[in-house]
């Protein structure tokens, strides 16, 4: 990350790489998984990407910032919205994504499952 002409390339990712909670690291530095961005032919900056049970946390976390508070304090169809949004995102594919999800919900694991069910018409 040298900074300099660099700087609007990093300003234009910095919002994109905070959403999915990924972090920026020197080009140098970069692991085998770690994604390297290259502007006007220079290597820039390597996106490491979050493990996916840290993405669903970063995904709770940015849902109740733009809620403006917890979301154990949205109403029932609320909540069901969240659900579908979160399966859209593949939040039930992690590990004890339901547990999570519930946790954060303020709901139980059967009250998720019951969501995800009525969506499908089961």
């Amino acid at each position: 990350m040298t900074g300099g002409a660099d700087e609007p390339f990093l300003a234009a990712v910095k919002p994109l790489v905070d959403a999915i909670g990924a972090e920026l690291v020197p080009p140098d530095e970069a692991g085998r998984d770690d994604v390297i961005l290259s502007w006007q032919g220079a290597e820039v900056v390597a996106v490491r990407l979050p493990q996916l049970a840290d993405s669903l946390d970063h995904i709770l976390a940015a849902m109740e910032r733009r809620q403006g508070g917890p979301l154990a304090d949205l109403d029932r169809r609320a909540k069901q919205e969240a659900v579908r949004n979160l399966e859209a995102r593949g939040a039930f594919s992690v590990r004890h994504g339901v547990e999570t999800v519930a946790s954060a919900l303020g709901v139980s694991r059967f009250t998720v499952y019951n969501y995800l069910n009525r969506d499908k018409g089961v």
